[in-house]
């Protein structure tokens, strides 16, 4: 076709003709060009003979700077007359098609190379995905058109073009080094079956990675719910509790598995595609991607599951946009069933998300049904995603994971584990949350809205408002193999029983959550909100002259670089300067000018609503910012004195802000911080100890902002174990002890002027609690009642006075007596 210029002549004629009507991109041109050595011969491979798609490979590559296909290449002394093959032989007459012979180029390369004509060349395999599309029984029409696992025509082919040419989408994948595999030494036959198996694998994967699992594995999908062996078992035991027929059981699953089941259609996300690329230009400033080589990776031969934070309704349509737009197949959405609205609820569906309810006690048969339809989705290869969190942050902080989906993907697994599975975190950070006003309410006392997503559109009228970027962060992936190899070893020879329920199974989940929880932290995007919201909420006035507060960020900047918290963390661009600007930009800011220039102060609204851009980031600066507050009372502390504080404050810190680091790696982060504080002047080490700047110095007045970020929380640990102590041995419930720590946080705000609402939240003390059960600083007796350590109130003041002003620790002690007293009087 392309030896001699005539064929030349009509292939390029073919495609320029084809270009009159097609429309095509390249997912992921510049991770695949990283990987390219120019130096060798490059060559391309496609599954299928097809013109259509070498014309748009040809077109693409023509686009990028890349080396043509239809052109000659040299391979050592030999001229191949062009630089692609087809994996495929084209079909015979009767449609026969032979699979075992390798194509005459691939024979000549690994002669070439086996007998050292050439170092080595380059293959790269190359998919064409016309109108990208995951299948679904119930559109006949895009069965026939869209790109599927079935035998492709040449007049399916030119219908296909025809109506989905003009979103046509083409992947290049990593090149093969034929080198690699010759020098395996397998001899010629054997190395050319291996090329091709090799290529038939990856192919396969990609084609499962971009439009989802092999179409035949949808048909039926719910019908075939009420046939797994734990649905049967649920179906008969209904029948028994409500004395009602199998047929009767049977009709109330199958209608369960209609109100859950997703609904994928092709045209809602292309629908949802447009109306997005609209939106997020419109109303934000684009989206900031990093990381997404490592899914693109991962995403071939796995069932990825990925487990966003959640901090916008919005969280559940962009990560689908985004995949989509790099070339990976949406998921399958778990979203609560009060977004299964009219309208809405229909589009949702048809754009992957599956309802559940939000609780399932009471309800055996539901649960069965829920259950097989996640394994359903987790066994044929479907990509889901779930938040960890259950609900939407009205903090800012990551939330305490809820565990149910964790564990039903877990007895999953065990259940039948043939496709590994991994877990993707995704952490996105937004400038301005959509939702920010009725967050606003709720962060100032208002009871909690029922959730809809209605509250998007509400922001439709407030265009006039800047909502900055969004920074889409994916994190480590977490393979649950391997999780579990470390976690439970020997897991694939243990007994489980029929309901693949392990007595290990609620504590390994619980880990599962934390290390979700702490991957997802990882991938934290500091935005300029985050830094200025830190560095002013730390100050007592919410001000700062703006060269102080230049000063304050450039400091963050510089320390976040030396001491970078994880490798898929990432920072802004610009320096303190350009930050403030920004966020002024964003209307966040207020200034007054005097002589001596600006002064830039929170305003009311603003101060409240910032502790929510502040509390995305507070797990970065919790360590370094527990290690400033050690100097706020001492001067002068020795490394030992300072480790030993940190890791009898960290545990804590760590279980409420998911902090990445363990115990066993605590020291050398430590070091590491306190390096960063002596090169930036914030301390000084002489004989072997840490000094503080001179408290008049403006290095101390630094030190002190960076203390304050983790004040707050410091005094919340403090108020209940005084309240605690105060009560006395076995005198009160952990129940009892939440309400009261609530209660005086409340009060102590109100006299401090604390400016932060997460510091009276119920759920935070509640966890801080179970915490100290945990580690076994508490316990309880039968009747619920708390009991400590006789030496817990001596190292609770120990650690207090290094980290908090006596001021403040006063006012906790005499809320705390004031209490005991008002308890013990007569009524």
């Amino acid at each position: 076709m392309t030896r001699s210029p005539f064929h030349r002549l009509v292939f390029g004629t073919l495609r320029r003709l084809l270009y009159l009507w097609v429309r095509s991109e390249t997912i992921a041109q510049s991770a695949f060009s990283l990987k390219l050595d120019r130096s060798k011969p490059v060559l391309y491979v496609l599954q299928q003979p097809s013109l259509s798609d070498l014309a748009v490979l040809d077109h693409e590559c023509s686009k990028s700077g890349l080396p043509r296909p239809v052109l000659p290449v040299a391979v050592g002394g030999l001229q191949e007359p062009a630089a692609f093959f087809y994996l495929n032989r084209e079909a015979d007459w009767f449609g026969r098609q032979d699979k075992r012979s390798a194509s005459p180029t691939l024979v000549r390369l690994v002669n070439a190379i086996g007998q050292h004509a050439v170092e080595d060349a380059q293959i790269v395999p190359v998919s064409v995905f016309w109108g990208q599309s995951p299948d679904r029984e119930t559109s006949p029409w895009k069965l026939l058109f869209a790109d599927s696992w079935a035998v492709t025509g040449r007049l399916r082919r030119l219908i296909s073009i025809l109506i989905l040419g003009r979103k046509t989408r083409v992947q290049f994948s990593a090149p093969i080094h034929l080198r690699e595999l010759i020098e395996q030494d397998k001899g010629h036959e054997r190395t050319l079956r291996m090329v091709q198996r090799i290529l038939r694998v990856h192919f396969r994967n990609q084609k499962a990675a971009v439009i989802g699992p092999d179409v035949s594995h949808r048909r039926n999908l719910v019908k075939g719910l009420i046939h797994g062996p734990l649905v049967r078992q649920a179906i008969a035991e209904e029948v028994e509790r409500e004395k009602i027929s199998v047929e009767k059981a049977e009709a109330q699953a199958l209608r369960y598995g209609n109100e859950i089941a997703s609904d994928y259609a092709y045209t809602a996300i292309r629908f949802l595609e447009v109306v997005l690329s609209w939106f997020w230009n419109k109303i934000y400033d684009g989206i900031k991607v990093n990381h997404i080589e490592g899914v693109q990776d991962v995403a071939q031969g796995h069932e990825v599951i990925y487990v966003p934070c959640h901090r916008s309704h919005i969280d559940y349509l962009l990560l689908s946009y985004l995949l989509f737009r790099n070339g990976l197949t949406p998921p399958h959405i778990a979203a609560g069933i009060n977004l299964n609205m009219p309208l809405i609820g229909g589009l949702l569906r048809r754009g992957g998300a599956f309802f559940m309810r939000r609780t399932f006690k009471g309800n055996p048969l539901y649960t069965a049904v829920f259950n097989e339809y996640l394994h359903t989705l987790f066994s044929k290869g479907f990509p889901v995603e779930y938040f960890v969190e259950g609900g939407r942050s009205r903090t800012g902080r990551m939330l305490q994971p809820k565990t149910g989906m964790l564990a039903i993907t877990l007895r999953s697994f065990l259940r039948s584990n043939r496709l590994p599975v991994v877990f993707v975190p995704v952490y996105i950070g937004y400038e301005r949350v959509l939702e920010g006003r009725t967050y606003l309410g709720e962060l100032r006392g208002a009871s909690k809205k029922k959730e809809s997503i209605f509250d998007i559109f509400k922001v439709i009228g407030a265009l006039k408002q800047r909502f900055g970027q969004v920074w889409v962060n994916f994190g480590a992936p977490i393979k649950l193999a391997e999780f579990l190899d470390q976690d439970q070893p020997g897991w694939r020879e243990q007994e489980l029983g029929p309901q693949y329920r392990p007595a290990w199974l609620s504590d390994t989940t619980n880990r599962l959550a934390e290390r979700v929880a702490q991957h997802l932290n990882e991938a934290a995007a500091i935005n300029p909100v985050n830094l200025v919201a830190l560095a002013l909420l730390s100050t007592s006035k919410l001000a700062l002259d703006e060269r102080a507060l230049t000063r304050v960020l450039d400091l963050y900047l510089t320390l976040l670089r030396s001491v970078p918290y994880s490798p898929h963390t990432t920072l802004p661009e610009g320096d303190g300067q350009a930050l403030i600007e920004y966020v002024q930009g964003m209307q966040l800011l207020a200034e007054q000018k005097d002589a001596l220039g600006k002064i830039l102060y929170l305003d009311e609204q603003n101060a409240v609503l910032m502790t929510y851009y502040r509390n995305n980031v507070l797990h970065i600066f919790a360590l370094p910012a527990l290690l400033a507050s050690f100097f706020q009372s001492s001067a002068r502390i020795s490394r030992e004195q300072i480790l030993r504080y940190t890791r009898a404050l960290y545990p804590y810190l760590q279980s409420e802000l998911f902090i990445r680091w363990s115990l066993d790696e605590l020291d050398a982060v430590v070091d590491q911080w306190l390096a960063a504080f002596v090169e930036q002047g914030l301390l000084r080490f002489e004989a072997d100890v840490y000094v503080r700047p001179a408290p008049s110095s403006r290095h101390f007045v630094l030190l002190t902002l960076l203390s304050r970020a983790i004040a707050q929380t410091l005094q919340r640990f403090y108020m209940a174990i005084a309240l605690l102590l105060n009560a006395g041995q076995n005198a009160i419930s952990a129940e009892e002890l939440e309400d009261l720590c609530t209660v005086m946080a409340q009060r102590l705000s109100i006299l401090h002027g604390l400016n932060a609402p997460e510091f009276f939240d119920k759920s935070l003390f509640r966890h801080f609690i179970q915490t100290l059960l945990d580690l076994g600083v508490l316990r309880q007796d039968e009747a619920g009642k708390l009991s400590y350590h006789k030496l817990l109130g001596e190292l609770a003041e120990g650690a207090a006075k290094r980290v908090l002003p006596a001021e403040i620790r006063l006012s906790i002690r005499q809320v705390a007596m004031d209490r005991s007293e008002d308890a013990a009087e007569p009524a």
